[in-house]
């Protein structure tokens, strides 16, 4: 599918945005037309007979991870898979640690079986919140050691438990996943901790679980994905809110988040609480438009009236309509706002760091926002989320608007495909992301549950 430069406003000038930071050579600064790439990505896609994802000709699927499968640890693999990452293994193994977006109610999706019967064989201790046994948390992460040479799946089992809603998170540069959850439910009743933390879960391919420490000075909100800038361990954050804000935690040590660190929001230079929504018929955000910004400290990060944003908002801090996917490449954060642009149909972000970032000579050098592209159309883009990067340099992003789910690519040149398209049902595709020999693609259709590993002629439009 080609699109006309009509309905997808795009700034070209990106490195990648992929989770793993693949490289990808620059393509400049101008707006480009569909006509400078092949209209059709990597071909048309094709119907699959299985009837669980359309892929174009070369390219080929396997199924492997499902919702209720026995795992090694003897537990179940939990519904409702979300963000994911990959990580190199031993012997050439990938690790995958992959997120469950589940409440306490979704119990027919438990990692611990019909009735959380298999509930019995944890202690509290490896829980973050047992719920008092009638409605332990159900969400976290599991983790997948797969073996890209055979396409087999040697491993699986549950490596972060007793959270809610686990959605997305990020990498680290130190080999861990952060999970984030999205929800800032209170403790009441039989739930016995307050949600809407991070936590730090590590890459391993041994059979344990990640102690359940939530990572409160990071702050507590409706989380959804982070990215870390290696060069100096600061940790950007999304807030999936329709009036949600950016967010950085600045670690007092470095790579040791639980540590403690300084939480602040974004703030664009000169323009005092910025709607970025173009929502409104006033002035518009356009497209490559590029804002000097700034950074303002939140006060009590752990929040128990979740007023994060409305404090940050009231400061001078930019509003943003629903931060999900986020990641760090070649010296920027790429963000989406799922509800971003005057449809509301998407919109990405572009944020490069001061060369002093977090230190007290960053008004030497102030960090940049440019608004890298938005949609205003679900037949171009419906409302993207989780973005990573293909061996080729191609950017792909996961939709999460109604009807029809796809995961959209964009070349290095500003044009967009269509590279897969779920043709099971309607639910989104979730925690795209290569395996580090880049051989094979990963993500998730989030209901019924399924961990896709997909393979083909990447370098064919290299």
């Amino acid at each position: 599918m080609e699109i006309s430069r009509r309905h997808f406003l795009w700034k070209c000038g990106f490195a990648t945005a992929g989770l793993l930071a693949l490289p990808m050579r620059s393509v400049g600064s101008g707006l480009l037309e569909p006509a400078d790439v092949a209209p059709h990505g990597y071909g048309p896609l094709l119907s699959d007979p299985n009837k669980i994802v359309d892929l174009p000709k070369g390219f080929s699927y396997k199924v492997m991870s499902r919702t209720a499968e026995r795992m090694d640890d003897g537990l179940l693999v939990p519904g409702m898979h979300d963000g994911m990452a990959a990580f190199p293994g031993p012997h050439g193994k990938t690790i995958l640690i992959r997120n469950h977006e589940l409440s306490p109610e979704n119990i027919t999706r438990s990692p611990y079986g019909e009735r959380n019967r298999l509930l019995k064989d944890l202690g509290d201790e490896q829980l973050y919140d047992a719920g008092r046994r009638k409605t332990p948390g159900l969400g976290g992460t599991t983790t997948l050691v797969y073996d890209t040479r055979s396409q087999k799946l040697e491993k699986h089992f549950l490596s972060l438990a007793g959270t809610h809603q686990n959605c997305s998170g990020g990498v680290t540069s130190w080999n861990s996943w952060i999970s984030c959850e999205e929800t800032v439910v209170r403790a009441a009743g039989s739930i016995e901790k307050d949600h809407g933390y991070n936590f730090e879960v590590p890459a391993t391919d041994q059979v344990r679980l990640a102690t359940p420490l939530p990572l409160k000075a990071m702050g507590r909100f409706n989380h959804e994905a982070v990215a870390v800038d290696p060069r100096t361990s600061i940790v950007y954050q999304t807030e999936d809110r329709e009036d949600g804000l950016i967010y950085r935690y600045i670690p007092d040590v470095p790579e040791k988040l639980a540590a403690g660190g300084r939480l602040q929001a974004l703030a664009i230079k000169d323009s005092r609480s910025l709607d970025t929504r173009n929502w409104d018929r006033g002035p518009r955000i356009v497209v490559g438009q590029n804002f000097a910004i700034e950074w303002i400290d939140l006060k009590n990060p752990d929040s128990p009236s979740d007023d994060l944003r409305l404090q940050g908002f009231a400061k001078g801090c930019a509003r943003f309509a629903a931060g999900e996917g986020m990641g760090y490449s070649q010296g920027s954060v790429f963000f989406t706002a799922t509800l971003g642009g005057n449809r509301r149909k998407g919109q990405i972000w572009k944020l490069t760091p001061s060369a002093f970032e977090g230190t007290p000579d960053e008004h030497r050098d102030l960090g940049h926002l440019t608004l890298f592209m938005e949609s205003d159309s679900a037949d171009v883009l419906d409302n993207g989320d989780n973005i990573t990067v293909s061996p080729a340099g191609e950017m792909y992003v996961c939709e999460d608007g109604s009807g029809d789910q796809y995961i959209v690519g964009i070349t290095q040149s500003g044009a967009l495909f269509k590279f897969a398209k779920n043709s099971l049902n309607d639910s989104e595709f979730a925690g795209a992301t290569f395996s580090p020999d880049g051989s094979t693609f990963f993500v998730n259709i989030q209901s019924p549950g399924l961990t896709l590993a997909i393979t083909g002629p990447w370098q064919s439009r290299a």
